[in-house]
């Protein structure tokens, strides 16, 4: 299995300086059958996500086999939208020039696998052009986008949707957004989070009915302190949810209980789809 989204789990974090918070990451992913991960770093200055991103290079050259392989890293922002924020720092957010993306990357091209940007904001088509055009993954996401808006930025070069509805403008029967398009596109691939708490069953099984299986990737968006005790949304003081409580495995262990996939569907979401996703 691979995760291509998470930030942290049990009592480790992505935002650490520490080369070893990885690595314990790592490890802990390693047990649970997690073959390789993306850390996902949150938005914050540009020196900030620079010193994450160097450790988690240093993480990359430091593995042993026993530990799930660090892959890269997935930056969620700091392009977004300040509306659709979620748990994440909206101060933190950045305008998309060509400047702002420059200083983040430069040294990290090949580290970098996938950036989250929203597409409607001002700027961003020609970033997503740009990102696309260095070989790094763009996904959409923390974006009040129109469908129209989600499809120009498909048609610059955009390839995922990330954590599908969640931080996202709803659908609504005179605007389907960027969940609508997301559902309907038959070949951008969706980020799905499994667990209790993001997702109604109801709406995991709409998105299992109308979309392709092949362009469904199963991510976790575990946060830190999920792991121990998956029962529970971790969320902050205004009951905010923070990320996902579950790790992979747990939600292929759920979607499995619900009765929405088996063996070889969940091989497809966790394996061989991210694979396609990061490679194609």
């Amino acid at each position: 299995m691979f995760d291509l989204h998470i930030h942290g789990l049990g009592d480790y974090d992505s935002r650490g300086d520490s080369v070893q918070e990885i690595l314990s990451i790592a490890g802990l992913l390693g047990k649970r059958g997690i073959k390789g991960f993306l850390p996902t770093l949150y938005p914050a200055p540009i020196d900030v996500m620079r010193r994450q991103m160097a450790v988690a290079a240093e993480a990359k050259r430091g593995q042993d086999s026993a530990q799930a392989e660090v892959l890269g890293v997935h930056l969620e922002g700091p392009f977004l939208n300040p509306s659709r924020a979620g748990a994440l720092d909206k101060a933190s957010f950045l305008p998309a020039t060509e400047y702002n993306l420059q200083c983040l990357l430069d040294g990290f091209y090949d580290l970098v696998k996938v950036i989250t940007i929203a597409p409607e904001i001002e700027g961003a088509t020609s970033l997503i052009r740009q990102i696309a055009n260095k070989g790094i993954v763009v996904s959409l996401g923390h974006s009040d986008a129109t469908y129209s808006q989600a499809e120009e930025a498909y048609h610059a070069g955009a390839k995922g949707i990330t954590h599908l509805f969640n931080a996202m403008r709803g659908i609504h029967h005179r605007e389907p957004g960027l969940a609508g398009f997301g559902l309907l596109h038959r070949d951008i691939y969706v980020e799905l989070i499994a667990d209790p708490f993001h997702l109604h069953p109801l709406t995991l099984e709409m998105v299992f009915r109308l979309k392709p299986i092949e362009r469904i990737i199963l991510v976790s968006d575990a946060v830190k302190g999920a792991g121990a005790d998956p029962r529970g949304a971790i969320t902050d003081h205004s009951g905010t949810l923070l990320g996902g409580a579950y790790t992979l495995d747990s939600a292929c262990s759920r979607l499995i209980d619900m009765g929405l996939a088996d063996e070889a569907t969940l091989q497809r979401l966790t394996r061989d789809n991210p694979t396609h996703y990061l490679s194609a």
